[in-house]
């Protein structure tokens, strides 16, 4: 891509793969705030590409809104140093998956010859995967609320069977909404309303009691944490963005 001066909003949502929305929620609260042309349009320049960076590489982290933000405007802050540490934490999440998949592959071994099965360290097929992965990130977010609790005493109970139904049902309800999304309902529509609120019974049935105004929350963070967007889009592009908007819709926000 050529390098130029200054991009459009429409421009850094395409080039950084994240939504309009998610651009502008950073810049109301600060975080990505780029410069206006003279008729009010964001303009956004080199330097707001590399800040956005930093953003989606720490939010792929876990790292909350607030401590990026705290990070990015220190005086002190170097980029150089903090992308040569991003990278060492890369690699070192990139030997983890490799670890991951050598256990699938001795999963699919086990499966296909019985000799193996029989000599198979049963324990290697956990190698590489972590239930508490992302244990550090919700308990920062939320470990004081009852919301968080209850679904740490729930989740405790289940079993290889408990997560297999929940798995399903949520990808019956992206796909159905991407069904919805696909066929030209609007999110503000009956259809729009229907996938989010089958989703909100789907957290409360699983998880933990869900208001609309906290379901309204949930949807903002889709649009604005990659790591949900790219899970969401599997089941058709954009659906993070439609699925968000009939949330908020519901919520009646």
């Amino acid at each position: 891509m050529k390098k130029r001066s200054t991009y459009t909003v429409k421009d850094v949502a395409r080039i950084a793969k994240i939504s309009v929305r998610a651009l502008h929620h950073y810049d109301d609260i600060g975080l990505l705030v780029p410069d206006r042309s003279a008729n009010g349009y964001r303009t956004y320049t080199d330097g707001d590409l590399l800040r956005l960076q930093q953003i989606l590489i720490s939010r792929s982290f876990g790292i909350a809104l607030e401590d990026i933000k705290r990070s990015l405007d220190d005086p002190g802050f170097d980029m150089a140093a903090s992308l040569r540490d991003q990278r060492a934490k890369l690699v070192a999440r990139l030997t983890e998956t490799h670890r991951a998949i050598a256990s699938i592959d001795t999963a699919l071994e086990t499966l296909t010859s019985k000799e193996k099965a029989m000599s198979t360290d049963m324990s290697k097929i956990f190698d590489g995967f972590d239930p508490a992965d992302h244990e550090a990130e919700a308990k920062e977010r939320w470990g004081d609320t009852p919301a968080y609790k209850e679904s740490r005493q729930r989740t405790q109970r289940y079993g290889e069977k408990e997560w297999a139904a929940i798995k399903a049902e949520l990808s019956a309800i992206w796909s159905d909404g991407a069904a919805a999304m696909q066929a030209g309902h609007g999110p503000d529509g009956a259809d729009g309303r229907a996938i989010a609120e089958r989703h909100r019974q789907h957290i409360e049935r699983w998880f933990y009691a869900l208001t609309p105004d906290m379901h309204a929350g949930l949807a903002d963070m889709w649009e604005a944490d990659p790591r949900f967007a790219k899970n969401i889009d599997k089941h058709g592009e954009g659906l993070t963005q439609w699925v968000a908007a009939a949330v908020r819709h519901a919520a009646g926000n």
